[in-house]
């Protein structure tokens, strides 16, 4: 039996070269060289290649498996033939089965069409009704889509999210003992170091990709209503359900058994909330940068010739992450609205689906830009470390919490003296400009243990970040 033919798009000619239409959106336009990966995935000539490839392999095997009597077995150039239909979409083929639309007014339709059309003449046509046998629309719809989409998250889009997560990482751990000033609430608070703050934000990401790359792609081919109805009415003695289980688990999906006329999308919207909040993080990594760029931890470098603002010549602003704001914001909008959308269809069957899957591209078209541009502002920073130093320097009121911690360790081991630690450092340092001086003079006036008056006597603001070194690198992966 040959088995049925796994959905390589990366394999095939490319639609990213096909001139599109002046561009109404910019993904077309200006964005067009980020976002053309993408092209040969969740286009709509993707979408019309996918769909040849599903009725192909389903005529491939109903004849393999015998499950319609005078079904013979193919010839290997018989398959051959019938793989050639997809395999051999291009701008002609485009054309071509559009042409065929202007007739049908139904794109799928066409698509039966249009595949029939190269079996004439051929040992095929005897069987040309097996395009298409017992098949709604949208048992090719969304297989179809669902080969799009696995298609474009594991070729394109992660492979671009999985690069970046590696970069976020790499920098934190070239700065994993960069002290560094915390900021909670916007106020001075406990330091850090930067490549710490940055791991956080790469495991968080890394938790996404992970629940990302679990996701299952579901697929459904059982008729008008999910009940096989037109299969057993035509060839009742076929066990149907192993069919359309075996065509769809070849096809690489995981097959769904219980579904109205459309497969249900729940997997979509599953994906496409991870996809939402993996943007999400980005976008908190985004505003940080930005804030850590305008603090001057991170230096930026200028691209010869490039302009930052057309007033100011001295500007270099940090576009690449507000560009990457902007993007994540409306992706995410876009892939909360497909998850809304796409898990309720009205009783048996409604349309808005269709719409709403037209514009699986748009979505991950401006995810990806943002990931790339969130890569490229990265490449241009450099870490402005006697910034971060003079913050530090500046900020000697942070050790008030070590200070006080310790207090209360001895108050606990039976120290006297050590009453009220809390309040006592409140009063000396809220609202106070705190210096090295100050802090020594009242460490010195503690009834202190030598080990611990000596440790909080060493103390500097950008000695005190814990284990901040050690976390970045035994967990960050």
């Amino acid at each position: 039996m040959v088995a049925v033919t796994a959905w390589n798009p990366s394999a095939l000619v490319s639609f990213a070269d096909v001139e599109p239409a002046i561009a109404l959106g910019p993904l077309d336009g200006r964005y067009r060289p980020v976002a053309a990966p993408l092209v040969d995935h969740l286009s709509e000539p993707a979408l019309n290649r996918a769909r040849l490839h599903v009725e192909v392999e389903w005529f491939i095997h109903l004849c393999e498996t015998g499950a319609v009597p005078g079904a013979r077995e193919l010839t290997d150039d018989e398959t051959s033939l019938l793989r050639a239909i997809p395999a051999d979409f291009d701008a002609a083929g485009i054309a071509e089965h559009a042409e065929i639309e202007k007739v049908t007014v139904h794109d799928v339709k066409a698509i039966e069409y249009y595949i029939k059309r190269r079996l004439d003449g051929t040992s095929l046509a005897p069987l040309s009704e097996l395009v298409h046998f017992a098949c709604t629309s949208e048992d090719i719809n969304n297989l179809s889509y669902a080969l799009m989409v696995k298609g474009a998250v594991k070729q394109v889009w992660t492979p671009a999210a999985a690069a970046l997560v590696d970069d976020i990482a790499t920098l934190a751990r070239l700065a994993k003992a960069v002290p560094m000033l915390s900021r909670t609430h916007g106020q001075t608070a406990t330091p850090t170091t930067l490549g710490k703050e940055l791991a956080v934000l790469a495991h968080r990401l890394t938790r996404q990709l992970a629940r990302i790359g679990r996701q299952e792609y579901l697929g459904k081919i059982n008729g008008a209503t999910g009940t096989f109805g037109a299969h057993t009415a035509a060839v009742p003695q076929t066990d149907w359900i192993d069919v359309s289980r075996t065509f769809v688990e070849g096809l690489g999906l995981t097959w769904n058994p219980l579904t109205t006329q459309i497969e249900s999308h729940d997997w979509q919207a599953e994906l496409y909330a991870d996809l939402a909040r993996f943007g999400r993080v980005l976008h908190n990594l985004a505003t940080d940068v930005w804030t850590y760029i305008s603090l001057g931890y991170f230096a930026q470098a200028a691209a010869k010739g490039s302009i930052g603002s057309s007033a100011m010549p001295h500007k270099i602003n940090p576009i690449r992450f507000e560009n990457a704001e902007a993007n994540l914001e409306i992706s995410a909008a876009l892939f909360d609205t497909l998850g809304a959308t796409l898990v309720t269809s009205r009783l048996q069957r409604d349309l808005t689906d269709s719409t709403s899957q037209r514009n699986i591209g748009v979505a991950f078209g401006h995810s990806l830009l943002a990931i790339d541009n969130v890569r490229r502002g990265l490449t241009t920073l450099s870490v402005n470390e006697a910034a971060l130093a003079a913050d530090l320097d500046a900020s000697w009121e942070v050790l008030a919490e070590p200070i006080q911690s310790a207090m209360r360790a001895a108050a606990v081991a039976g120290v006297p003296g050590m009453d009220n630690p809390y309040e006592r450092l409140k009063d000396l340092t809220r609202g106070q400009t705190i210096d090295a001086a100050a802090i020594q003079e009242f460490v010195g006036s503690l009834p202190l243990p030598a080990d611990t008056a000596a440790r909080l006597s060493a103390l500097t603001p950008g000695s005190y970040v814990g284990l901040a070194e050690r976390l970045v690198d035994e967990y960050l992966g």
